[in-house]
C-alpha cells in the first residue's frame, strides 16, 4: 500500500507541488467513517491516472484547471468546480490538459457508512457534479487538510465531521452540468442573488418576481429545483437574520427593528421571528 517514500503507493508522482495528510492508511472495517488520507495536488502537464478500481472511496474537487475523466465507461470533461467521486469497483481514468494542468482536491475515506454518505450528497461512486460557485467549497477542503496535518487525537474525528460537512455543502451548492439546463440555472442563481442583495426592500413574494422579470409560478419552480426552499422562505430568512442581527444592539426596540426588516406590522414580525428562530424577538433580546 506505500511506497518506498511511506506515501501510498496509489497517489501519482506526476505532480509539481502537493499538500497531503494521512490519517490511518488501514481503516477499520466497523468503523461507520474514517478519513484515510487527503490533500491538494498541482498536476503536472503529463498527469495522468489510470486505475481498474481503488481500495477506498474518494472525492475530488477541481479548483483550477480543465482536463478529461473517465469512470467506468463515461467520459467527462473537468472544469473548476467540477467534483467526482469513486471507489471500490469504479475504473477511473484522469488526465489534465497540459495547456491548463489540473489543481485538485481530494479526501479518501472508508466505513460502512460511506456509500451512504456520497448518495446522501446525490453524489455516489463513479458520478460527477458541478457546484456554483466553482471554488464555493474549497475553504471545507483547506480546513479539512489543516485539520489533518495537526495530527492531533482529534483529528481522525475531527476530519470525519468536516468530510459530512463538505457533503452537505456540495447538495447546497449543486449546479447542472455544462450544457444541462444552464439558462434556468443562470436564472435561478440571479434572482437569489437579487433577494439577496435588495430583501431589506422587497415586501412580498409578488415584488421580488416582478423585479426579476418573472413570474411568481416560474420562480417558485426555479427554487424548488435548484434550492432547499422557497423563494418567499429565503426572503424571510434573510429578513428575520438581519433583524436577529439589529435586536443585539443595547435600546433596540422591536417596533423599530420590524420597520427595518419591512414589516409593517410588528405582531406579524414577532410571528414571522418565532416561526424561523424558534423563540420571540422579545426573548431574544433578553438573552443579550
Amino acid at each position: 500500500m506505500t511506497g518506498g517514500d511511506g506515501k501510498p503507493d496509489f497517489f501519482s508522482t506526476q505532480v509539481s507541488q502537493a499538500r497531503r495528510f494521512y490519517l490511518n492508511l488501514q481503516p477499520s472495517p466497523k468503523a461507520k467513517l474514517q478519513v484515510v488520507c487527503g490533500g491538494v495536488e498541482d498536476c503536472a502537464a503529463d498527469y495522468a491516472i489510470r486505475r481498474v478500481s481503488f481500495p477506498f472511496y474518494s472525492l475530488e474537487f477541481v479548483a483550477q484547471g480543465g482536463g478529461r475523466l473517465k469512470l467506468n465507461r463515461t467520459e467527462h470533461a473537468l472544469q473548476p468546480g467540477s467534483v467526482f467521486s469513486y471507489g471500490p469497483g469504479v475504473a477511473q481514468e484522469i488526465l489534465t490538459d497540459p495547456r491548463l494542468p489540473l489543481v485538485k482536491y481530494f479526501v479518501d475515506f472508508a466505513g460502512t457508512g460511506a456509500a451512504r454518505l456520497l448518495a446522501a450528497g446525490q453524489l455516489r461512486s463513479g458520478t460527477v457534479a458541478q457546484v456554483f460557485p466553482p471554488l464555493e467549497i474549497q475553504p471545507l477542503f483547506d480546513e479539512l487538510i489543516r485539520n489533518g496535518r495537526r495530527g492531533t487525537r482529534q483529528s481522525p474525528a475531527i476530519c470525519a465531521r468536516l468530510l459530512e460537512g463538505l457533503m452537505l455543502k456540495i447538495l447546497e451548492a449543486r449546479a447542472p452540468l455544462p450544457g444541462h439546463e444552464t439558462l434556468a440555472f443562470a436564472t435561478y442563481q440571479h434572482c437569489r442573488d437579487f433577494i439577496g442583495q435588495h430583501f431589506l426592500r422587497l415586501r412580498s413574494l409578488d415584488q421580488a418576481a416582478r423585479e426579476c422579470h418573472l413570474d411568481v409560478a416560474y420562480l417558485c419552480r426555479l427554487f424548488q429545483q435548484y434550492d432547499h426552499q422557497t423563494p418567499y422562505r429565503l426572503l424571510l430568512r434573510l429578513k428575520i437574520n438581519f433583524a436577529a442581527e439589529q435586536l443585539q444592539v443595547p435600546g433596540a426596540m422591536v417596533k423599530q427593528v420590524a420597520e427595518q426588516a419591512g414589516f409593517a406590522n410588528p405582531f406579524h414580525f414577532s410571528r414571522v421571528f418565532k416561526s424561523v428562530l424558534g423563540l420571540s424577538p422579545r426573548a431574544l433580546t433578553k438573552l443579550r
